[in-house]
């Protein structure tokens, strides 16, 4: 056990000098939460009480680093990258949005060229519902997409007038505007966080079937490679 803890947080400290400060945080608290089952398997002493002064330098530098990115983001300047690697899971919207959305976000804006077909409605509808579950107070949703290409579009068309008739019943009003030159894919909130997704909404993979794991439940479902760049401006574009 001694030994992964040391590993994991050589990598912390490397990536602590190296200012990629909100990674080197999941690795100190990955190296002290082992270094803590190390300290508790030890009998002897002297041991002990060398892990616990390590355990209290990285606990130290762990805390100082989770002050600075707080502050960070309090100030619109931070900025957090992360990358969804094939197949992982456990990236439902919930987890890539809900750290950002509190009771000042009231409007919303996405940008994604690629809300047309059967299954990526579904996901603007999932991505509509944790906005009105809350904790924000969302009025109103902006979304700029494409039009679906030949006898799609129809379908495409229905399906957002569903959408938007099933919002007003919680009032929040959808405003659809299409885009035949649209390409970058964008969602910002009117607190100042904006992300930017390599595939936009559309990033897990189709379920194996209607009754496997992951087909209601999106942390369970395997995603699509893709990064993910959260930031903060002092002011939304406003439309």
């Amino acid at each position: 056990m001694e030994d992964p803890a040391v590993s994991v947080l050589k990598r912390a400290v490397e990536l602590d000098l190296a200012s990629r400060f909100q990674e080197s945080l999941v690795c100190y608290q990955e190296g002290i939460d082992l270094l803590l089952r190390v300290l508790k398997a030890t009998n002897d002493e002297k041991k002990k009480a060398h892990y616990r002064d390590k355990i209290t330098d990285y606990m130290n530098r762990a805390e100082a680093i989770k002050k600075y990115l707080e502050k960070e983001k309090e100030e619109g300047k931070y900025h957090k990258e992360i990358k969804i690697e094939e197949n992982m899971k456990g990236f439902s919207y919930e987890k890539l949005f809900q750290e950002y959305l509190n009771e000042t976000v009231t409007e919303v804006w996405v940008e994604d060229p690629y809300v047309r077909h059967v299954h990526q409605l579904y996901n603007f509808l999932r991505f509509c519902e944790m906005l009105v579950k809350g904790p924000c107070k969302v009025k109103t949703i902006h979304l700029l997409t494409s039009h679906d290409e030949g006898n799609g579009k129809g379908q495409q068309m229905s399906i957002l007038e569903e959408i938007q008739q099933s919002l007003r019943d919680f009032s929040v009003t959808l405003d659809v505007s299409y885009s035949s030159s649209i390409h970058d894919r964008e969602i910002r909130f009117n607190n100042g966080w904006i992300f930017k997704i390599g595939r936009g909404l559309d990033y897990f993979k189709k379920p194996q079937g209607r009754f496997c794991l992951g087909y209601c439940d999106f942390d369970l479902r395997p995603c699509h490679e893709t990064t993910v760049d959260i930031f903060h401006v002092k002011h939304t574009k406003k439309t």
